[in-house]
């Protein structure tokens, strides 16, 4: 470790009696911006929580992060967000298979953001049906220690669109009332789509046992903020049947930080009444040749178009309809906007 890092993290050696990480670095924030709550985030080691801890900074909450791994997951974080970890609360270690370390992790947060509980380095070959289970494990105990533990037992758990659209007949439009089907997702070794199905599914029913307020943002494939690229380690798992959801107008993307910005308006929004599934995405993959520049965004040539299907006519979106809607999140933006909340 080299001397500016070494310096950089002394803050976070601070460790009280229940193994948390606290930062002593001097917030930007003004002090009355949204009254200072403390937020969790989980899986702050992770492309998706790294987009959104800083969106949470920037709109001004205290924001306490949970790793599984001391020195790993806090080098990754050093990559993904250098200047960003003078501005935490605290980095806590808590493994998601450890309720009491979890319960201690989430004492006097508002909220718990729940990002992620398994991060896989190696793509599709990594992913097994095994990871599907330990998601839903994870889910549970995330839930149960919310609702034993958090000041508000609130929780905002990111799920994935690939929980709404794989499935035998697909109806004419996906909405949040669509699930994917696990058999299905077995029989087709859809792990990833399979791990946030259970993992959602668990999340609902734990949080109906624990009385704890839940909402789920299901976002599709993520991207860096200019199309068509991409992070890899997340992309080439998402899109394994990636050529069906294209064929089947199912293939949709968003920007990492709106997928982010749209977690903090669905927690906001729970003050006025948000609930529910929340399905969230920008653009519709609707094109042969939008397939292509995703590919060649993340060189993986071949895998969405080198299939002989219809897409080999297809020269417009009207070629493909879309079958997924999100009309709930655009109403619940639409409406927070109205508001104009206080931004940084």
């Amino acid at each position: 470790m080299d001397v500016a890092i070494s310096l950089e993290l002394e803050p976070l050696k601070q460790r009280n009696d229940h193994g948390m990480f606290f930062s002593s670095g001097n917030f930007i924030c003004s002090l009355n911006a949204r009254d200072r709550k403390i937020v969790c985030v989980t899986g702050g080691n992770s492309y998706f929580g790294s987009h959104l801890i800083k969106k949470l900074l920037a709109y001004g909450y205290l924001v306490r992060v949970i790793i599984q791994n001391q020195v790993a997951n806090l080098e990754d974080m050093k990559e993904l967000m250098r200047e960003e970890m003078k501005q935490l609360e605290s980095v806590v270690v808590a493994r998601m298979d450890d309720l009491d370390s979890l319960c201690n992790a989430f004492r006097g947060c508002h909220v718990v953001f729940h990002t992620s509980s398994f991060i896989d380095p190696r793509g599709i070959s990594g992913y097994t049906e095994r990871m599907a289970f330990i998601e839903a494990e994870a889910a549970k105990n995330v839930i149960e220690a919310c609702g034993r533990a958090a000041h508000v037992k609130r929780c905002v758990f990111t799920s994935s669109l690939l929980a709404c659209i794989w499935k035998n007949d697909l109806p004419n439009l996906i909405d949040e009332s669509s699930w994917s089907d696990e058999t299905f997702c077995r029989e087709h070794k859809l792990w990833v789509a399979l791990a946030k199905t259970r993992a959602e599914k668990a999340a609902w029913w734990k949080a109906r046992e624990m009385k704890v307020k839940l909402v789920t943002v299901c976002p599709g494939l993520l991207m860096a903020p200019s199309f068509p690229n991409a992070h890899l380690e997340t992309s080439v798992p998402y899109l394994k049947g990636g050529d069906f959801m294209l064929r089947q107008g199912t293939l949709a993307t968003e920007d990492a930080s709106k997928v982010a910005e749209a977690h903090i308006y669905v927690y906001e929004d729970m003050d006025y009444g948000g609930c529910g599934r929340y399905i969230c995405f920008g653009k519709i993959v609707g094109t042969l040749e939008e397939a292509i520049q995703l590919e060649n965004g993340l060189n993986i040539g071949g895998h969405l178009s080198g299939y002989q299907s219809p897409l080999a006519v297809a020269v417009d979106n009207n070629e493909i309809p879309p079958k997924i809607t999100k009309s709930k999140l655009s109403r619940l933006l639409f409406h927070a906007s109205q508001r104009l909340p206080c931004k940084q």
